[in-house]
C-alpha cells in the first residue's frame, strides 16, 4: 500500500467554507445585506463548493462559464466540468430587486434556504443573465421532456442566472444530522492515515442489495480500500429516505465486510438524474474526495428509460487521458444464477439465461411497496427487514 493520493481534480481543493475570526466578520456584515431565497438544490451546491467537493468551482457560474459547460462540457478555461452549477432567480423577483437597487452587478447578496431564513452564505454577483432552458435541457439531460425530473425542476426554476464567487458560513445541518458528513479535505487524510493510493469510490442513492454488494467486493479485491460515498440531498419523489438508506449501509458493513477495508461517509448533494454526464459529475466529486477510482454500473444515475443501460459507462471513452485523472470500473450486468448458487455477472457465468434472475433497485423497491419479504439473492435480510419495517410506516400514515 502506498500513500500518495490522486491530484484534485483543477490540480487544487477550492473550499468556499470560512472559519474563525474571517467567519464573524462575514456573517455580521450579512446580516446587513440584501437577501436571496435559494431552493434545496442551489443550498446543496453550495455547500458541495462549502466542502470542496465542486472544486475548482468557487461560486456560481458566470456566462462564459455556463455556455461552454452546455456547449462542450468544458470551463472556460478548458477544464472539463459536465453539468452547470447555477443559482437561479425569476424575472419577477429581479425586477423587484432592481427597482429596490437590492441585486445588481458588484453586489453582494447574502443566500438563505427556503426552508428556513437562516443565512448560509453570500455571493459578490459578477453575471445575471438569461438562458435557454430547453437547450440546457437538451444538452445536460438529452431530453426535453418534463416527465424527467431533472427537466422539470429546470423548467420550474427561474429565468435568469446570477453568477459570481461565494463564501459560504456552515453545512446546512448536515453536520448535526450525519455522522458520517465529510469534506473532502478530511477524508484525504483518513486516506492517508490508513495508507491507501487506490481508492474506489461507491455512489448510491439505493440501498445496497447483493448485487451491489458482489460488485464491491469484487473491486476490493485489486483496491486498498472501498469508500461507499451515498448521496444524502434531496431525491425524487418514491426513493427511499436516507435516515433508512444509513441503516441499510450501517449493518451491512457491520455484519458481511472488512471493517479495516471499507469507509462509508454522505455527501450533500441533490442527484439530477442526468446519466451520462452526471456519472462524470460524481467522478470528478470522487475524485476530489481523494479516490482513484469510481464503479459505474448499469444505468447509472438514470432515471426511468431515458438512457440506456451502459451509455454512463460510454461516456467516459469520449474523454481525453487530460480531462480527468480518476477512471471509471466499468461494471457488467450481475444477477442471480441459480445453477451457480450465487451472484455472478456475463463475463464469468457458464450457464445460460434461462438461470439467470435479475437483480435491480427498481424491483426491490417494488416487491416492498407491496409488503413483499425480497428472497435473499436480492438482499440480506438485515437490510430487508429495515426496508419492510420502513414501507409499513408508510401504510399506517
Amino acid at each position: 500500500m502506498g500513500s500518495e493520493l490522486i491530484t484534485p481534480h483543477g490540480n487544487k481543493l477550492t473550499p468556499c467554507l470560512l472559519e474563525g475570526i474571517e467567519l464573524e466578520n462575514n456573517i455580521k456584515k450579512a446580516a446587513n445585506l440584501p437577501q436571496l431565497s435559494i431552493s434545496s438544490k442551489e443550498v446543496s451546491d453550495l455547500i458541495m463548493m462549502a466542502i470542496g467537493a465542486f472544486s475548482p468551482i468557487e461560486g456560481f457560474m458566470n456566462k462564459k462559464d455556463y455556455n461552454r459547460v452546455v456547449e462542450n462540457m468544458k470551463l472556460k478555461d478548458g477544464t472539463l466540468w459536465p453539468i452547470p452549477i447555477t443559482l437561479s432567480i425569476s424575472s419577477k423577483d429581479y425586477q423587484e430587486y432592481k427597482a429596490k437597487d437590492g441585486i445588481k452587478v458588484g453586489q453582494e447578496i447574502a443566500l438563505t434556504g427556503q426552508e428556513s431564513n437562516d443565512i448560509i452564505g453570500v455571493i459578490q454577483i459578477e453575471e445575471i443573465f438569461p438562458y435557454d432552458k430547453q437547450k440546457e435541457a437538451k444538452s445536460i439531460f438529452l431530453t426535453t421532456d418534463e416527465t424527467h425530473p431533472g427537466v422539470k425542476k429546470l423548467y420550474e426554476q427561474g429565468d435568469f442566472y446570477i453568477g459570481g464567487k461565494v463564501r459560504v458560513f456552515n453545512c446546512g445541518g448536515y453536520l448535526d444530522l450525519y455522522p458520517e458528513f465529510a469534506t473532502c479535505k478530511e477524508t484525504r487524510q483518513i486516506f492517508k492515515e490508513r495508507g491507501w493510493s487506490t481508492i474506489v469510490a461507491f455512489q448510491t442513492r439505493n440501498p445496497i442489495h447483493r448485487s451491489h454488494e458482489y460488485l464491491t467486493k469484487t473491486v476490493l479485491e485489486t483496491a486498498d480500500g472501498l469508500f461507499i460515498h451515498p448521496i444524502v440531498g434531496k431525491l425524487k419523489e418514491g426513493d427511499i429516505p436516507a435516515e433508512v438508506r444509513m441503516k441499510c449501509y450501517q449493518v451491512l458493513l457491520e455484519n458481511y465486510y472488512p471493517k479495516d477495508r471499507v469507509l462509508l461517509k454522505v455527501y450533500p448533494m441533490e442527484m439530477r438524474y442526468a446519466g451520462p454526464k452526471e456519472a462524470i459529475l460524481h467522478a470528478i466529486i470522487r475524485q476530489n474526495y481523494g479516490c482513484s477510482h469510481i464503479v459505474i454500473g448499469r444505468d447509472h444515475a438514470g432515471v426511468g428509460d431515458f438512457y440506456g443501460p451502459f451509455e454512463a459507462q460510454e461516456i467516459f471513452d469520449s474523454l481525453s487521458d487530460d480531462d480527468l485523472l480518476i477512471k471509471p470500473v466499468k461494471m457488467d450486468w450481475t444477477f442471480y444464477c441459480e445453477k451457480c448458487g450465487a451472484i455472478a455477472s456475463f463475463k464469468t457465468c457458464p450457464h445460460p439465461d434461462s438461470n439467470h434472475r435479475m437483480i435491480s433497485g427498481t424491483k426491490l423497491r417494488e416487491m416492498l411497496s407491496r409488503g413483499e419479504y425480497p428472497p435473499d439473492y436480492i438482499t440480506r435480510k438485515e437490510v430487508s427487514d429495515i426496508l419492510i419495517s420502513y414501507y409499513k410506516s408508510l401504510e399506517s400514515k
